[in-house]
């Protein structure tokens, strides 16, 4: 899969934001996750760019010759991977699944472009790891290779979505957390998947939000690919933390949701660990 990804950098330049281009940087941060080596970004970075990890602006090794701790300089076995391509914002969005044992992870990215020289301006992540919500890769792509693939275009009329009714329907399910008259535009089947744990086996979305539970999100950051009718919301979950939610949105209504969402002061943000996500799946 890496080597795929080698082998097309050289051809993939281009100097207008389009999928080519969101699609070559993306690969070489990809590659760059995979070998630890940063200097795979080196030509897609911009004089200034920063990166996030979970919130908090962390050095790069690429700059100012400074040692970083960033997950991003650690080689990580990358097991699955899928990229949403938000075109008009001049960025995308990369799940990342590690099932290695000894350094199992669930990363949500944006990588943000400056559109008049399709450089990476801000590389911005949610890094989730044993002990943070409901975490387990295994788990999670398990129920991935289940469900029908995210990244195919939708290409009838019916079942695209505008652009500012994908955002909607995201901004309806963080809302609705605050007050409870907001109407989701669920759809069914509806399956969510938070962390590695399927919150509906009986694919009814609706029901899975407590009654009760008043969470505001702050600083929501959106990448929206209209193709695939997918969007994307980094942001910091109230008083749960940094988190990562993914709608797939078919016919303006919320077919599936996932999320990685991190724990920064108790395992399991203080909840019981389900039992289910201690059963071997093979994987």
């Amino acid at each position: 899969m890496i080597g795929l990804l080698l082998l097309t950098l050289a051809a993939l330049a281009s100097a207008t934001c389009d999928r080519a281009s969101l699609k070559s940087a993306t690969d070489r941060y990809i590659i760059a996750q995979s070998t630890g080596q940063l200097s795979w970004l080196a030509p897609a970075l911009s004089p200034n760019t920063t990166y996030w990890e979970n919130l908090v602006q962390v050095p790069l090794p690429l700059q100012n010759n400074t040692t970083s701790a960033a997950i991003l300089s650690r080689s990580l076995r990358i097991d699955h991977h899928r990229t949403a391509f938000d075109t008009v914002q001049c960025a995308t969005f990369t799940e990342l699944l590690s099932l290695s044992p000894s350094s199992p992870y669930q990363i949500a990215t944006q990588l943000r472009l400056d559109p008049s020289t399709t450089k990476i301006q801000k590389i911005d992540s949610i890094v989730t790891t044993t002990g943070d919500l409901l975490f387990s890769p295994s788990h999670a792509l398990h129920y991935i290779l289940q469900q029908p693939d995210w990244n195919a275009f939708l290409t009838t009329t019916a079942s695209r979505t505008p652009r500012a009714s994908l955002q909607a329907a995201a901004d309806a399910y963080y809302d609705f957390f605050v007050n409870k008259s907001v109407v989701v535009p669920w759809d069914r089947p509806c399956t969510r998947v938070d962390g590695g744990f399927l919150d509906t086996p009986d694919m009814d979305c609706n029901t899975d939000i407590p009654d009760g539970v008043t969470v505001r999100t702050v600083d929501r950051r959106y990448v929206i690919d209209e193709d695939a009718g997918v969007v994307q919301v980094t942001s910091n979950f109230g008083v749960i933390g940094p988190d990562s939610h993914e709608f797939w949105v078919v016919g303006g209504k919320i077919r599936g949701i996932r999320s990685a969402t991190v724990c920064p002061d108790k395992k399991n943000c203080g909840l019981e660990r389900p039992a289910a996500l201690g059963e071997d799946i093979g994987y």
